[in-house]
């Protein structure tokens, strides 16, 4: 199995982009974090379609999202973006709607994944993956497991200096509002600056705000407890077996990276053969079994095998339990600006 320790989903990939007018010449080009999908995917869509295929690889969510809301999807046809940044290119309009019969595939989903509330029958998007957030921990250096988002943001004076908090506005505040009990897509100014406080407070106590090393240091015991993707956890765990996830009793968010076709694709046939054949089980299914991440793929998880699930537990995690939890939205271009403010505040704070 490949340990894929370089930066993955959710817009923490290392780029090394490609344009898209460089590429334009091809059969069809997609956007993609890097290393997210087999490194051999595309030599074999070209053996069973025919079609030409170049990468364009971008770093982060927002990054794609600038180019295509500044050139209508011009020289794409297909991009992975996370789920509410397809919300909002749906709503800009520039999307196609996915046609299930050219995408036959669809029926490997678990019917979970056609109830998903930003985008009902997956009539814009297709999930690629999803996962929740929670703690990730030694369990050999804690003697009780954590319960609560509390924990994170007020540490106790034993782990004083010995937690990581995500750094990105979604997963930082949302596990500020979840620890208050409120909704992960809150747009309460009074709650929003509650929260802001207590993250600032938290900045005394924690090791630091961090998005993409805070397995490593659980693995060398820099850190005894961490604000983690359930995937990245798994990263930990590959290195040392006493590195856990718990979902806190709060509750988390339900993220997914989606793959959407856009309206301005010229090839949008071969857009759909393309995302047709990403949900192949074989292929699907070099998803989880290497990058580490659960996809909404009934025939590919079934077929994991039962050593890769007895040590990455939280593959295991049913849709129906995902589900449970509060799915990450679009939450509006004025509250999203307001968490930039915050989080911009509470980065600087103290500094």
């Amino acid at each position: 199995m490949s340990k894929l320790k370089n930066l993955l989903s959710l817009g923490f990939a290392v780029s090394l982009a490609v344009s898209a007018q460089a590429v334009s010449a091809k059969d069809l080009v997609i956007s993609i974090w890097d290393g997210y999908m087999a490194p051999d995917a595309l030599d074999k869509f070209k053996a069973a379609s025919g079609l030409d295929t170049d990468k364009a690889l971008h770093a982060t969510n927002e990054e794609i999202m600038g180019k295509l809301m500044a050139g209508g999807g011009e020289g794409y046809d297909v991009v992975f973006v996370s789920s509410p940044f397809a919300e909002v290119l749906h709503k800009q309009g520039l999307l196609a709607d996915i046609d299930p019969a050219k995408v036959p595939n669809l029926k490997n989903l678990y019917p979970e994944a056609n109830k998903l509330e930003y985008d009902v029958g997956n009539k814009f998007s297709v999930p690629y993956t999803w996962g929740t957030t929670g703690i990730c921990y030694r369990s050999d250096k804690i003697a009780t497991a954590p319960t609560s988002w509390k924990e994170l943001l007020n540490p106790s004076d034993a782990l004083k200096g010995k937690v990581t908090l995500l750094a990105t506005d979604r997963w930082m505040l949302g596990a500020g509002f979840l620890a208050n009990g409120w909704s992960v897509n809150d747009s309460d100014a009074k709650h929003l600056a509650t929260v802001s406080a207590e993250l600032i407070a938290a900045k005394k106590r924690i090791l630091s705000f961090d998005d993409t090393t805070f397995y490593s240091k659980l693995a060398s015991g820099e850190a005894l407890m961490a604000h983690a993707w359930d995937g990245w956890c798994n990263y930990g765990t590959t290195d040392n077996a006493a590195i856990k996830f718990v979902v806190p009793k709060e509750g988390s968010d339900l993220w997914v990276d989606t793959m959407v076709v856009l309206k301005s694709s010229k090839h949008q046939d071969d857009a759909y053969k393309f995302i047709n054949f990403m949900l192949a089980k074989e292929n699907h299914a070099w998803v989880a079994e290497n990058i580490l991440y659960k996809v909404p793929n009934q025939a590919a998880m079934a077929g994991l095998s039962p050593e890769l699930l007895q040590k990455y537990p939280n593959l295991t995690t049913t849709p129906a339990e995902l589900l449970k939890m509060e799915q990450l939205r679009d939450v509006g271009g004025s509250t999203q600006k307001a968490y930039t403010r915050a989080v911009t505040e509470i980065m600087a704070s103290g500094s």
